[in-house]
């Protein structure tokens, strides 16, 4: 038995067919079903009902998938405790919301590749709730996300912050100090609760007593923006990404009264998944964390 095999049932099984294993593991569908077929004849037993349409594991199959699982993550751990980092050869799902993808992603991925050259990262941009989902369902190794889930099973370390201002076209609110409960007698743009940070100040305005009578709820953090810019509402959006438009007056910032509070990220893992290389991986997201500055290059991370 050899772990390309178990590769093979493990990722068919996880995606669901045997062309979407074939482009996971990068190779051909022929060689995946060879590899599973080799399995079959070792244990003398199907390991795939075939009289269906779709890829489904028999009894026996699901058996072997689950012992799949936990000899490819024990290879893992091996290799990340006793390999040199420039060695480590694996690929590393990581889940992140938009706002890090459209700062400093770039600036991780540089780091990991400097560090960990044979490292593969599979970035997946979401929402906080369904890339926390994904997590649970081990579809995902890490998020880095707001820390908007109080999970016993997702143990978080912080990573940074946001800070937010409620923003809208210039003229739409009048100037000067606004207290909350006005601020909410206009339409207000919000990001809804598969959110982290739409739910952190969904709770933060309720115990203030505000109600979002009026709201619509945009998951898009860029249609958010332009149609804040746009005129159709008011919206808290990240202040410092967003200065350039700011400064080119397609955005005013709002002087509300409480500010809101600075949002905190967090980078999660399932705890029974101990990883070195997501701890390092957290450790240089750390170091290059910056939610000031849009679409950062890559030669940034890397000086």
């Amino acid at each position: 038995m050899t772990f390309k095999q178990l590769e093979a049932l493990y990722w068919i099984g996880q995606l669901g067919g045997f062309a979407q294993a074939a482009q996971k593991l990068h190779t051909s569908q022929s060689a995946v079903s060879k590899r599973v077929h080799e399995l079959e004849l070792l244990f003398d037993t199907p390991l795939f009902d075939r009289s269906q349409r779709t890829a489904r594991l028999t009894e026996k199959g699901e058996e072997m998938f689950v012992l799949a699982r936990k000899l490819l993550r024990q290879r893992d751990a091996a290799v990340e405790q006793f390999g040199k980092p420039g060695v480590i050869e694996r690929r590393l799902r990581i889940g992140v919301t938009e706002l890090t993808a459209m700062t400093w992603l770039p600036r991780l991925v540089a780091l990991v590749q400097q560090h960990y050259p044979k490292v593969t990262l599979e970035p997946d941009v979401d929402g906080s709730l369904p890339l926390r989902d994904k997590l649970l369902a081990d579809e995902l190794d890490l998020i880095i996300v707001p820390d908007a889930f109080a999970d016993a099973r997702l143990p978080a370390k912080a990573i940074g912050q946001v800070e937010s201002a409620w923003m809208c076209k210039p003229g739409l609110v009048p100037a000067g100090p606004v207290r909350l409960h006005e601020l909410a007698r206009h339409r207000l743009l919000v990001q809804g609760n598969a959110s982290g940070t739409g739910r952190l100040y969904d709770a933060w305005m309720k115990e203030r007593g505000v109600e979002l009578a009026d709201a619509i709820v945009v998951s898009n953090l860029v249609a958010l923006t332009g149609l804040t810019v746009s005129g159709l509402g008011v919206a808290y959006l990240p202040r410092h990404c967003l200065a350039p438009l700011i400064a080119a007056g397609m955005l005013a910032v709002i002087d509300v009264v409480p500010a809101l509070p600075s949002v905190p990220y967090v980078a999660m893992h399932k705890g029974e998944h101990r990883s070195a290389l997501a701890a390092s991986i957290i450790m240089l997201a750390q170091s290059c964390c910056d939610f000031t500055r849009a679409f950062q290059a890559q030669a940034d991370g890397a000086a």
